[in-house]
């Protein structure tokens, strides 16, 4: 079995969906999975994203699904394993879709005013108007790149995963689910959750998704539960019942008891996810390491 340092490093590399870097890294995963005494298996699937629905041939991804022997599947531990560069970070994205939902409020705002009555658009209307289209414009420049090594989103998951398993004992009841395709819009989940719903029911769902060393923990609560609570209470957790982002769990705690996707950062964070900048030497892991251990003490049967 690898090392931290030396997994994040082997999986912290551009790996978007149907590249060969990311049937390498998957190759990897499996191994790792089997030499913890899992038996593992792909789920492949094919799917459009919405940016290629038009003339564009269908995207092929794999999940990795890995269980013990005979074992029953208590809790998944999920992270997938894919990454994405963008010209924009995830909090110039944020910022950017802030500024087109402002611009369409003031254009509800305007087309009301005309309703009531003469509209005379003063300086204000002008510059939060423009700041709207600014927000759109931006918004549709930010194509997907292989540009980010995804050391953040999400091989620091990837790993916290394996360290969680390496924390529990053999008989605890997990297995794991690495899905494909999150970042063009959760399609590795979705895929799952439609074809392979049989592996979700009653059971608990442990997302991870972008650990960082720095900022708090957050416990993005989809379906809350006991085991849930157990774990965010071993992190030491913020809870959210809503954030701004898309993420596996949200799609796989639907068909599941209970379900949580576990963050840590802050808005530095967030201005280096999906950019180049997001690579393993910034990372010491430590947040990881922090987070495999609350996750495994939570779980740890008894």
């Amino acid at each position: 079995m690898t090392d931290d340092r030396a997994l994040l490093a082997a999986i912290a590399l551009p790996r978007l969906t149907g590249t060969a870097a990311n049937q390498q890294i998957r190759e990897m995963l499996k191994r790792e999975l089997a030499a913890r005494g899992f038996v593992v298996m792909e789920h492949r699937f094919m799917a459009r994203p919405l940016l290629h629905r038009l003339g564009r041939a269908p995207l092929e991804g794999v999940n990795v699904i890995a269980v013990r022997p005979r074992a029953r599947v208590a809790v998944w531990l999920v992270a997938h394993y894919d990454s994405k560069g963008q010209p924009l970070s995830m909090a110039t994205r944020l910022v950017a879709a802030a500024l087109a939902i402002l611009g369409g409020l003031e254009l509800l705002a305007l087309a009301v005013r005309a309703l009531l009555g003469p509209l005379h658009p003063g300086m204000p209307d002008v510059l939060v108007g423009a700041a709207g289209v600014a927000g759109i414009l931006l918004l549709a420049a930010n194509g997907v790149t292989n540009r980010s090594p995804g050391a953040v989103d999400n091989a620091a998951g990837v790993v916290a995963v394996l360290a969680t398993l390496d924390a529990l004992p053999p008989e605890a009841g997990v297995g794991v689910l690495l899905p494909d395709a999150e970042e063009y819009g959760l399609l590795g989940a979705r895929a799952l959750g439609r074809e392979r719903a049989n592996l979700l029911g009653d059971t608990c769902i442990v997302n991870f998704d972008g650990i960082d060393d720095r900022g708090g923990t957050i416990a993005f609560v989809h379906r809350a539960g006991p085991t849930i609570e157990r774990v965010a209470t071993a992190l030491g957790a913020r809870r959210a019942r809503w954030l701004p982002v898309l993420v596996d769990g949200l799609v796989l705690s639907r068909g599941a008891r209970e379900g949580v996707t576990i963050m840590r950062g802050d808005w530095g964070t967030a201005r280096i996810v999906h950019t180049p900048r997001d690579s393993a030497e910034r990372l010491t892991l430590d947040g990881v390491r922090e987070v495999a251990r609350g996750v495994a003490s939570a779980l740890s049967p008894g």
